[in-house]
């Protein structure tokens, strides 16, 4: 009687660890945003000071949601820095996520069509899966940090896909 309560008990000890493995959320790589298409107008100061900010949102929207465990980039922040933006220097991102031991890549970048229409977009490598990226997309009105904030809080409840979420499941809520 003894072994088998042991044995049992050893199987259930291994399903509760694989249960927990298969539970940790993966490991994400959120760089900073970045401005793209500004055209003739170029960036302000409150379109660069924004940028931090909005970054740290996305980061903490994602870590509460559960969808990811959130790496630092900081030590990488350096080589970002000196390198082309990081949606036109051929997969540098990814390269920087995995020196990070992130499982996930993730980008965004702002697009100030004028004053008052802008866009947000967040790009999700996963870099394990080895599928290709997947883009998402907010309009948004008014160049102010409210609006910035909405958008991207409205992307991540209503756009991202959840924890776990099949790529096929999600494919009509993004652009």
């Amino acid at each position: 009687m003894k072994l088998r309560t042991s044995g049992l008990s050893a199987t259930v000890a291994m399903l509760f660890a694989a249960t927990v493995a298969h539970a940790e959320p993966p490991k994400a790589a959120v760089f900073d945003f970045q401005l793209a298409n500004l055209g003739a107008q170029g960036p302000t100061e409150a379109d660069v000071a924004r940028l931090g900010p909005l970054s740290d949102l996305l980061r903490a929207q994602l870590k509460e949601t559960g969808r990811y465990e959130i790496v630092s980039t900081a030590p990488v922040k350096a080589d970002v820095a000196k390198g082309a933006e990081l949606r036109k220097c051929g997969g540098c991102a990814d390269d920087f996520a995995r020196r990070l031991g992130a499982d996930v890549a993730i980008t965004g970048e702002i697009q100030k069509v004028s004053n008052l229409i802008l866009n947000i977009n967040v790009y999700v490598k996963d870099l394990k899966a080895g599928t290709p990226e997947r883009a998402y997309s907010v309009d948004i009105r008014g160049d102010n940090d409210a609006s910035f904030d909405h958008g991207v809080k409205y992307l991540v409840k209503n756009s991202l896909p959840p924890p776990g979420a099949d790529a096929d499941a999600t494919q009509g809520k993004h652009k």
